[in-house]
């Protein structure tokens, strides 16, 4: 079935830099080979369907202002409705991939047992569009935040039933991601956290979580799945303040419950800044430590306070996010899921095929940026020559000796080292050469 919503609209096409045309992709050549492999096969695109399709338009001080024929999503000919024009966007685009959230796909029920009966409905359908059209599932997950039963959290509500709700709901979603064959699982803990220490277990809350993940990963070797459990960080916004605030609380929490070689991240661009970092950091500091999975590609607006999670449109900031994906290998069962939503104001059909075109573009641009420096080498021959002491005997019998030594050395030797540049505007003048 076709819904109607974009038959006016043709399937995307690269069409060159010089293209005119707004529903055509300039830089986007899914065929393109950048360091020996497909663009496609880099990016690893996917929509996501909750703000493409499930979103109504609201924000912190309006409501709704997209009117959609599925909208509000409250029967199954409904969620079937969007399914259809989700997948006629889908062809359109032509992206590899999709990502979804249970609740964004299905209606809500009265109770579990409905909530599973739509989901299972849902999925089935699903896997015929899927064969239709080719399009695979990145990864899917829960929405564990936004009902009210969820208000004080999932795995660390106070409240033992809304536990077992939230495992049985990821069950759920987890057997229906293995049924869409799709190559990640995610986690977003939006409402894991506080609002006031004043009732909270901090200590207790932590431990049920990380004994929740646990079940999750024992749940994914039980049913033999093959594919990765991601966490994503995110510092607050909707709870005060949340356990999963960025990628390095993320790792010691993973190390913390012996999950670290379970269970890698999926970044955001948004909650990147609003923990106070840029993208490139999260990614180096997830890469560093051999935990980068995916990435939810989007941005924040710089005088807004809270999560925007517009169309990425600066091609600096993704080029060096890339830069680190590329340096660290790539993706692998991960890729770019844009996690990101239409300005309420935009209300055409158009609209949303034109922002994810020009998503797609910017990291086209941002990717082809990344390979270019990698290929050159400046920057890895600036970072050898910042570290070159390091490479010396000397130094490296240092890090085997003690402090005692040391000083001695450096009294005898009469070490006295006078700083060097860090030419810290240089290194950003050559990244210009290539954005």
């Amino acid at each position: 079935m076709t819904s109607g919503f974009f038959d006016a609209i043709a399937p995307v096409s690269y069409e060159g830099p010089d293209s005119t045309n707004p529903l055509a992709f300039r830089h986007y050549n899914p065929e393109e080979i950048v360091m020996g492999k497909r663009m496609e096969e880099h990016l690893r695109f996917a929509v996501a369907y909750w703000h493409s399709f499930a979103w109504e338009g609201g924000d912190p001080f309006g409501g709704q202002t997209f009117i959609r024929p599925w909208h509000p999503q409250d029967s199954m000919a409904k969620a079937k409705a969007k399914a259809d024009t989700a997948f006629e966007m889908f062809r359109i685009l032509g992206q590899p991939y999709f990502c979804f959230h249970d609740a964004d796909v299905r209606p809500e029920g009265n109770s579990f047992a409905e909530n599973l009966k739509g989901l299972e409905e849902i999925t089935d359908y699903f896997g015929q569009k899927m064969e239709e059209t080719g399009t695979k599932l990145l990864w899917g997950t829960a929405n564990m935040f936004s009902h009210r039963r969820w208000m004080a959290g999932a795995s660390t509500n106070p409240d033992p039933d809304v536990f077992a709700f939230a495992a049985a709901t990821v069950k759920s979603c987890m057997d229906a991601t293995q049924k869409l064959g799709g190559q990640n699982y995610v986690l977003w803990g939006g409402r894991e956290g506080y609002e006031t220490l004043l009732n909270t277990d901090l200590g207790l809350e932590l431990d049920h979580m990380g004994r929740f993940l646990s079940m999750v990963v024992e749940y994914k070797h039980k049913i033999g799945y093959k594919g990765a459990i991601l966490v994503e960080p995110k510092p607050q916004e909707p709870s005060k303040h949340q356990y999963d605030y960025d990628a390095a609380t993320c790792i010691g929490f993973l190390r913390k419950y012996g999950l670290e070689d379970e269970v890698k991240l999926n970044l955001e661009q948004g909650h990147a800044i609003l923990a106070g970092h840029s993208f490139e950091h999260e990614i180096a500091v997830a890469a560093a430590e051999g935990m980068l999975g995916s990435i939810d590609m989007n941005r924040n607006d710089y005088q807004s306070g809270w999560d925007t999670d517009q169309f990425p449109n600066n091609v600096p900031e993704v080029a060096l996010a890339y830069y680190h994906i590329l340096k660290s290998g790539g993706f692998t069962t991960g890729g770019t899921n844009f996690d990101a939503k239409l300005r309420r104001q935009s209300l055409d059909a158009e609209d949303l095929i034109a922002a994810h075109v020009g998503g797609m573009d910017i990291c086209a641009r941002g990717l082809k940026a990344a390979a270019a420096m990698l290929e050159d080498g400046g920057l890895e021959d600036a970072l050898a020559a910042r570290y070159a002491g390091w490479q010396t005997d000397s130094a490296k019998a240092m890090l085997q000796s003690n402090l005692g030594d040391i000083f001695d050395r450096v009294l005898a030797e009469d070490i006295n080292p006078q700083p060097h540049s860090g030419r810290q505007e240089i290194l950003e003048n050559y990244v210009n050469r290539f954005v």
